[in-house]
């Protein structure tokens, strides 16, 4: 049987004057963790259109795609296209899950939540030649899923090639999340077993690691075990997490300094507590910012902080008290994004509830656009104050600024370092992505990453004081 995987590209990753860095970071994981259920026999493709052109010229018997809501457009392209020829076509992901009666009219096959319990059982109708066209997710677990199959990725292309996801989900709930509508109907949030995550953390080559998870710290026993069991490995790595988890799981948070955790990326999503409340964001409420993000520095940990703009009650100043913030803690780099009321979410439905949605261009639907009306915002505000919070803190001013909270030289150099790495020689990244190196920078970011690790008080053991 052949098969192709495609992950769609997002309209701006494809552009023929400029290719964002940030769209060549990782390989398609979810769809290689399929790959691992076909057979020795089957003849498979994966193609990543962020980081390749797509060849349409084929005949496979089965071809799979990966929606996400800005790429949905693109998706349903290229699934009528192989329909007309004859294939099987299956959709699935995010966006598939939130409006499956819009997906089902561009597949034979149509997927609802993960895939771990389904995806086998459709291969088995598949094979038998009488395959559903809509399966749902309702059993998970991560036991016996195999191996991913990372001899489908081309690693030269990205930048992290070692990404890897250890659970799926985010014990939280929070309004405008969309993998939220993604997991009901069952767990959400799940792991794999400890030696299971170790062994595939073993087959990485090279030293760095990216935990694509959700939320790494979600379940303390696991992450304590999975860091316990990763010393002595000679990692770096990167990952995302809560300030709950920052400020209440210290030990945790130890280990995994101990196991290699350079940097962090951050939801403190508003500086407006009034916010979370409305949002659901219950992990952050009466939460202290400033000593979670003083606690990771201490531990030789960078920040990556992520910001919302647009919430209810945000008003024309947010911008400025969140830059101003963000660059005071010393944090070293910052992703903003505009609120968006994604399909299926309980943002979503008040905001349509109410009229507040200005319309259903999924292409928009990116966090870069605004697509309701703002409480206390105009659109056009909101816009312009999302654009000049990018440009306000990533000026070199500002990068110095942030540098100067840094207690050493080694410190300073290396806030400016990444800071100004990740957004001030873009162009050093377009010209890597387009002549397919990309992976060539990866020593880079490992030598950023080592030098940010915590130095031991004289006279103190790091064992000791890393717990």
């Amino acid at each position: 049987m052949r098969v192709k995987l495609i992950l769609p590209a997002l309209t701006e990753a494809t552009s023929p004057f400029f290719r964002p860095i940030k769209y060549s970071l990782f390989p398609p994981l979810g769809l290689a963790t399929l790959a691992g259920y076909l057979s020795d026999e089957d003849e498979v493709s994966l193609s990543d259109e962020h980081v390749e052109k797509l060849e349409l010229d084929d005949e496979p018997d089965l071809v799979v795609i990966q929606v996400y809501i800005t790429s949905a457009r693109r998706a349903y392209e290229i699934a009528d296209l192989y329909r007309a020829r004859g294939a099987h076509v299956a959709l699935g992901g995010l966006h598939v899950t939130s409006l499956p009666d819009e997906a089902e009219s561009h597949a034979d096959t149509i997927f609802l939540g993960p895939g771990e319990d389904t995806w086998p059982q459709f291969l088995e109708d598949f094979r038998a030649g009488a395959p559903a066209p809509r399966y749902l997710s309702q059993h998970r677990t991560l036991l016996g899923v195999p191996p991913i199959r990372r001899d489908l990725i081309k690693r030269r292309l990205y930048l992290v090639p070692n990404s890897i996801v250890v659970s799926r989900g985010c014990p939280h709930v929070c309004d405008f999340c969309y993998k939220v509508a993604f997991f009901k109907g069952g767990k959400q949030f799940y792991t794999q077993t400890v030696d299971a995550a170790l062994a595939e953390i073993d087959r990485l080559p090279g030293r760095h690691l990216y935990f694509l998870d959700d939320h790494l710290f979600g379940s303390p026993p696991f992450a304590e075990a999975l860091f316990d069991g990763m010393r002595g490995m000679n990692r770096l790595w990167q990952a995302a997490g809560t300030v709950k988890a920052v400020l209440e799981q210290p030990r945790v948070l130890e280990k995994a300094v101990a196991s290699g955790l350079r940097s962090l990326f951050v939801g403190f999503e508003t500086v407006n507590s009034d916010n979370l409340q409305e949002q659901r964001k219950y992990q952050n409420i009466g939460r202290d910012y400033s000593a979670a993000v003083r606690r990771l520095r201490d531990l030789g940990v960078m920040v990556n902080g992520s910001f919302v703009f647009g919430m209810d009650h945000d008003g024309p100043d947010v911008f400025e008290r969140t830059v101003d913030w963000a660059i005071e803690q010393g944090i070293e780099t910052a992703t903003f994004h505009i609120l968006t009321p994604y399909p299926d979410t309980a943002l979503h439905e008040r905001m349509a509830a109410d009229g507040r949605l200005l319309h259903r261009d999924w292409d928009l639907y990116d966090t870069r656009h605004v697509v309701f009306q703002p409480a206390r915002l105009t659109p056009s505000e909101l816009a312009a104050g999302y654009w000049r919070a990018y440009r306000d803190f990533y000026r070199w001013g500002s990068i110095l600024r942030g540098a100067q909270t840094k207690g050493t030289l080694r410190g300073r150099l290396k806030h400016i370092g990444y800071a100004g790495g990740w957004k001030k020689f873009e162009p050093l990244w377009d010209l890597l992505i387009r002549s397919r190196r990309t992976v060539q920078a990866l020593p880079l970011l490992e030598a950023l990453l080592e030098n940010s690790r915590a130095q031991p008080q004289p006279g103190t053991e790091p064992r000791a004081q890393l717990g």
